[in-house]
């Protein structure tokens, strides 16, 4: 059903089909009289004329001047119904700069509130309101102090717009409805959807209403109205309109009624999907009559009592209620001498006399018997909270909610201030366990200030997240990124995932290594985590015990005091709580994190970042330690998403924000690098290369070039690092390689080079067999001051220095064969040595026997292929498909595995007499693989490097300008070839004349002898 047609079907208007004239003079008058049509009136407000059905013989035969049964009229009775025919949308022209459009609907006065709930949420759009924001106040216009003015309206709409309320008014543009206009268009959003200011107008007192009647339609409105007119115009500010329809015309209070209903109705709808609350309904009173006395006490009297907020200053009602709400504070009994004051005051203050202000004075008393559901807000005192506080403040109190409660009604504001304020106070007592689903509910909503909050006010992490929590928080389904998610772990699996389908940590895990890539392997894959996760989703294979992993469900039920006495009350204190070590009760035993489970921060963090929630990701990502691995790892992380979106065609915008998320985090890690090096250069250095065990034992290094974060790469900490693992021990500064070179030809140099300290080289890990060396027998308190925080270094140093220090040209003779710049040397040279070798093999005649240099080049491979079998093997991924596949993802590897396996294949090949010759081409092709080899050892000099780099990215550029060109190339030397070989017969030579002769004529090549037979002559 279209949105027109369910409107029509739902929705009526009332017209009065029975003319009752207003004044009860008997009026004797033919029927058509033109005095009746334009001056009588009916009790609807309308004229004869005005009225539908046949009005005739009505006027002269009504009863006589002294008959007592005089009709009434009423709604129900003299008023018929037919589907509304005025719906659609408003432009409201000339009010501001600002574009103004409103939706509304003319509906009966009787519409049952679920239509109108019905209505708002599903044909306009709008969200589920967390909070309703009735205003009350004069209708005429009043002059407003400009502090009372700014109060009120920047209270109002940051209130409104901080948690999503509705804001609801009379809708006209007079009176408190204009404030709350002018209020949005100075303060407001400037996004429509933010913006949920409905008006509850009686469609009778609307200027021009009859412009509004269209089905569907868009239509113009003047806002500024007729100053002679008695009826009012809608104020152009606010989003929508239900024009309510009594039948009447110029008459108002059919909307009351229906406006009660309506915010009665959406009191009691939950106010978010996951939180049992109801939504708070407030009453914002600002001036007012002496009606708003009656709406008032009709609200704090209701069953479900509605707290109220007056603002002080205001004028009339509001001032009454405030002045009334002070002298009443203690007994809640006025004294005489001020109740004949009081009493004045509103004679003079309404115009009324004194009988009536007496009434009006019982109805004032009569609300200050619920006096703790008004609240008095004085804009002009210094000692008060904001307004927008005031006001939400004010709306939990009337909830009569408990603590838990209205803190998740907060949470659901997301007004953690508020909370702080008037929730998590001192002194306040909560139950063991009672705010760890506030936690969990803050984690799904997203409410990065409640995550803060609960913390800071102790909340244990530790005992917080379990198995099944974690779980739960991947397995929110809310937007792209969670499909998104499903998608990389479809990737991770490389199956098909069916349409209801529970995320394990163990899918996750997977997601995470197809991320990083390489050899990482994330805790969630590793063996021990299966094991504990079967036991936690199959007890029973347990014996039937009870599990004590600390993984229990979060929904069992708490503890009571009387099991737990220790902790039966979570304490709240002025700082946050910090449990004592040691002071553990007994139930915590079972409850302790185990030990493969105790990065929780880590675990969230992940949870962030994958979840693409960048703002949550941030706050998790300041708290607990490992903060630098921690943003290079959400840099790489976000990094591979964003290559992941850009290949599955997830949108452009999507790339973009992860790739923006990626280098935010790189800066931080970048920042935190450069502060660190600033304070502490060697400590930073150690950060670089410091095994993270909660990250599959990489480094920050190694994470960061994973990443391609190439600033932290560049960084002069990094740089530093990184020429220190170079060079090893050896303390060189100029002309490095020559005397490189000359040490490893002649061995006895080796003494005359310098060599750094065991403080120099503090920040350098070292390989297990230097630690049989000892360090510097000459520098032994350097261990204490510099590597301290080298566990193996210092613990086993130590115990092993007296009995196993060597002499000094022994430790240097080590230091120089280990230093990796050497290791270089040697096997550049080594290399060379091959390559010459084997260029004499392939350029000279194989004979039956191998000669020597060929069996210096078989032994040569032959070691390269059993190295290169110990990389494989030694490689972190547990399975043998998974550790090739890591090997396979280097160039450098497949170049190596095509070598060896291209020379084993020649070697097998050249032992026949038949095969040698095919022996020799084997060895000449392959001989191409090894001299490619020497590219990969120019990539260390700084001068070829950076060339050996741009070719590389230019090559992988280049190859779409390739597939243009080859297009050409074939399509050209297809037709060519037809046209200069029309007879030719089928052969696979066919396919090589098209491309052969073409290609060369892109060098210049144009074969003129064949195409000009005159060229040929000549």
């Amino acid at each position: 059903m279209s949105r027109r047609s369910w409107i029509q079907a739902n929705f009526c208007k009332r017209e009065c089909v029975k003319f009752l004239p207003v004044s009860r003079d008997h009026h004797r008058c033919y029927p058509v009289c033109q005095v009746c049509q334009s001056l009588v009136r009916c009790c609807c407000g309308r004229l004869i004329a005005e009225h539908v059905g046949p009005y005739s013989g009505l006027l002269g035969h009504g009863p006589g001047p002294d008959s007592t049964d005089e009709e009434e009229w009423y709604v129900l009775r003299h008023t018929s119904v037919s589907p509304t025919d005025a719906f659609g949308l408003l432009d409201f022209q000339a009010s501001t700069k600002r574009t103004c459009h409103a939706k509304y609907v003319r509906l009966s006065s009787d519409t049952p509130p679920e239509l109108l709930v019905q209505l708002m949420l599903r044909e306009w759009h709008m969200e589920m309101p967390k909070l309703v924001i009735s205003v009350h106040g004069g209708t005429e216009s009043f002059p407003l102090s400009p502090r009372v003015y700014q109060a009120f309206s920047t209270g109002l709409i940051t209130a409104a717009e901080s948690t999503g309320a509705w804001i609801l008014t009379d809708g006209i543009n007079t009176g408190v409805s204009k404030y709350v206009g002018d209020a949005v268009k100075v303060y407001g959003s400037h996004d429509q959807r933010k913006r949920n200011v409905v008006g509850i107008t009686p469609w009778g007192i609307i200027e021009n209403n009859s412009d509004l009647i269209g089905c569907d339609v868009f239509r113009h409105y003047q806002a500024l109205g007729n100053p002679l007119s008695k009826r009012a115009s809608l104020n152009g500010m606010h989003s929508h309109f239900l024009l309510v329809d009594d039948g009447t015309m110029g008459k108002s209070g059919c909307q009351i009624d229906l406006r009660k209903r309506l915010e009665r109705h959406i009191h009691f709808q939950k106010i978010h999907p996951r939180l049992p609350e109801h939504v708070p309904l407030v009453c914002v009173v600002v001036e007012g009559g002496p009606a708003i006395l009656s709406v008032v006490l009709e609200y704090v009297r209701r069953s479900s009592p509605v707290p109220v907020l007056v603002f002080e200053g205001t004028g009339r009602a509001a001032d009454l209620l405030a002045l009334i709400h002070k002298q009443t504070a203690v007994d809640r009994k006025l004294d005489l001498d001020i109740k004949e004051d009081v009493l004045l005051r509103i004679q003079e203050m309404f115009g009324v006399e004194r009988q009536e202000a007496s009434e009006l004075l019982n109805i004032i008393m009569e609300c200050m018997e619920h006096r703790e559901l008004i609240t008095i807000f004085d804009s002009e005192s210094e000692d008060l909270q904001e307004a927008d506080a005031a006001i939400l403040t004010t709306s939990l109190r009337g909830t009569r909610a408990s603590p838990e409660e209205q803190l998740n009604i907060t949470l659901a504001w997301d007004r953690a201030d508020v909370a702080k304020d008037n929730i998590l106070v001192y002194g306040q007592q909560w139950q063991a366990g009672s705010l760890e689903q506030t936690m969990l509910d803050a984690l799904l909503m997203d409410r990065v200030s409640f995550v803060k909050l609960l913390i800071e006010n102790g909340m244990s992490m530790n005992r917080f997240l379990t198995i099944s929590r974690l779980e739960q928080l991947y397995n929110r389904h809310k937007g792209s990124s969670d499909h998104f998610l499903r998608h990389i772990i479809e990737d991770a699996r490389q199956t098909r995932l069916p349409a209801v389908y529970r995320i394990s940590l163990i899918d996750i895990g997977m997601v995470i290594e197809y991320l990083i890539g390489g050899a990482y392997r994330s805790t969630y894959t590793r063996k021990s985590f299966r094991a504990m996760y079967s036991r936690f989703h199959n007890p029973a294979k347990e014996g039937g015990k009870e599990t004590s992993s600390p993984f229990c469900n979060a929904r069992k039920s708490p503890l009571t005091p009387k099991t737990s006495p220790s902790r039966s009350h979570f304490h709240r204190t002025a700082r946050p709580c910090r449990q004592q070590e040691g002071a553990v009760a007994p139930q915590d035993v079972k409850s302790a994190p185990s030990p493969e489970f105790v990065c929780t921060f880590n675990d969230l963090f992940v949870w962030a970042v994958l979840k693409h929630r960048q703002e949550m990701a941030m706050f998790l990502w300041q708290h607990g330690e490992q903060a630098m691995a921690r943003a290079v790892v959400a840099c790489k992380l976000y990094r591979a998403m964003a290559e992941e979106a850009k290949e599955s065609n997830m949108g452009d915008s999507m790339s973009e924000e992860l790739k923006k998320n990626s280098l935010e985090f790189g800066q931080l890690a970048v920042d935190l690098l450069d502060q660190a090096f600033r304070k502490n250069e060697r400590m930073a250095m150690k950060l670089l290369t410091w095994e993270m065990k909660d990250w599959s034992n990489f480094t920050c290094l190694q994470m960061a070039v994973s990443s391609r974060l190439s600033l932290f790469v560049a960084h002069n900490c990094t740089q530093m690092l990184l020429t220190d693992l170079w060079m090893g021990r050896l303390n060189m500064s100029k002309n490095s390689w020559f005397k490189i070179i000359a040490s490893i030809l002649m061995p006895v140099a080796i003494q005359m080079l310098e060599f750094k300290s065991q403080a120099e080289m503090s920040h350098v890990p070292q390989p297990q067999e230097a630690l049989q060396f000892g360090w510097d027998p000459g520098n032994p308190g350097a261990s204490e001051q510099e590597g301290a925080t080298n566990t193996v270094r210092n613990i086993q140093g130590d115990e092993e220095r007296g009995s196993r220090c060597l002499c000094p040209w022994t430790r240097k003779v080590y230091d120089f064969y280990t230093a990796p710049v050497v290791k270089f040397w040697f096997h550049t040279m080594a290399f060379l040595v091959f390559l010459m070798m084997f260029s004499y093999t392939v350029l000279v005649r194989l004979d039956e026997k191998p000669n020597i240099q060929e069996c210096l080049v078989i032994t040569y491979i032959l070691t390269m292929a059993a190295e290169k079998a110990r990389e494989v093997w030694v490689l972190e991924p547990r399975k043998f498909t998974k550790k090739l596949k890591v090997w396979f993802s280097e160039y450098w590897n497949i170049n190596d595995f095509m070598g060896i396996l291209l020379f084993l294949v020649g070697v097998s090949l050249r032992w026949h007499q038949e095969t040698r010759l095919a022996s020799h081409i084997v060895y000449s092709l392959d001989f191409i693989f090894w001299s490619v080899r020497l590219l990969d050892l120019f990539a260390v000099n700084q001068h070829a490097g950076p060339y050996l780099t741009m070719i590389t990215k230019m090559m992988s550029n280049m190859f779409y300008i390739v597939v243009i060109m080859a297009i050409v190339l074939v399509s050209f030397g297809t037709s060519r070839k037809s046209i200069l070989s029309p007879n030719e017969d089928p052969s696979w030579s066919l396919l090589r004349d098209v491309v052969f002769q073409p290609y060369w004529m892109i060098f210049g090549e144009v074969y003129a002898g064949e195409i000009d037979a005159m060229f040929t002559l000549t």
